[in-house]
C-alpha cells in the first residue's frame, strides 16, 4: 500500500490581544452619537456608531464572539447616549 499525503489545514484562531482590540473598537464605535440641535431647546441624537459597529460585528466569524460584541455594542450605545461626549452639530 502506498502512503497518501494528506494536506494539513491550518486552523485560524484569534489571539487574545486581537479579540480584546476588537472589543475596544466596538466599544468606541458604540459610544459615538451625532447630536443635532440648536443648543437650547431641542436635540436629535442619531446613533451613528451603532450603525458602524453593526457593520463591523457582522464580519466576525464565530457566532459566540458576535453575540458578545453585540452586547458590548448595545451597552456602549446606552452609555454614550447619556455621557457628555459625541459629535455635536448646532444649527
Amino acid at each position: 500500500m502506498a502512503k497518501t499525503k494528506r494536506k494539513k489545514t491550518k486552523v485560524q484562531t484569534d489571539v487574545d490581544s486581537v479579540y480584546f482590540l476588537k472589543l475596544v473598537i466596538v466599544l468606541i464605535l458604540g459610544s459615538l452619537w451625532l447630536k443635532v440641535g440648536n443648543g437650547h431647546s431641542w436635540q436629535l441624537p442619531l446613533p451613528l456608531g451603532l450603525a458602524a459597529g453593526l457593520l463591523v460585528v457582522r464580519k466576525e466569524r464565530l457566532k459566540n464572539d458576535r453575540k458578545i460584541m453585540y452586547g458590548v455594542l448595545l451597552v456602549a450605545m446606552l452609555v454614550g447616549f447619556w455621557a457628555p461626549f459625541g459629535i455635536y452639530y448646532v444649527v
